[in-house]
């Protein structure tokens, strides 16, 4: 048999490679650069669990027309990494990969309504912002 009909049948079921492994799920993984746009803040759920929320704004485009996106980001690490991510400061150059899912839902006036989430995975900061004002304050 010439090499060019071996080349040209398929592949036996046994060494083709499925795309992915993992099971179909609903959400996205996301990565996000970016600062902070204000400090990370606690929030207590109406089911009593703690987390966190912040958001994390990106620039892209020209120097001149430069735009700007927010993205709202969730985090329910408790213990020193709860600690940890209250101690930044607006303005900190964050790396965050998360879930993504959109919701949509009705308003109190009943409008539909879109909302995007990201759920944080995993976070690193990559340049920290101005302490903040107590830190600055004590320094002095």
């Amino acid at each position: 048999m010439s090499l060019l009909r071996l080349m040209a049948r398929p592949a036996p079921q046994s060494l083709t490679r499925a795309f992915s492994t993992t099971p179909a799920s609903q959400l996205a993984k996301m990565t996000i650069v970016g600062r902070l746009a204000a400090e990370p803040e606690p929030v207590v759920t109406s089911t009593a669990k703690e987390l966190i929320r912040y958001a994390v704004a990106t620039n892209y485009g020209p120097a001149d027309n430069r735009q700007t996106s927010y993205f709202r980001v969730t985090c329910f690490d408790q213990g020193p990494k709860r600690d940890y991510l209250l101690g930044l400061a607006k303005g900190t150059l964050v790396y965050v990969e998360g879930d993504a899912t959109i919701r949509n839902y009705d308003d109190a006036e009943g409008r539909r309504q879109s909302s995007f989430n990201v759920v944080q995975r995993t976070l690193e900061v990559l340049k920290r912002g101005e302490p903040k004002n107590e830190e600055a304050e004590s320094q002095s």
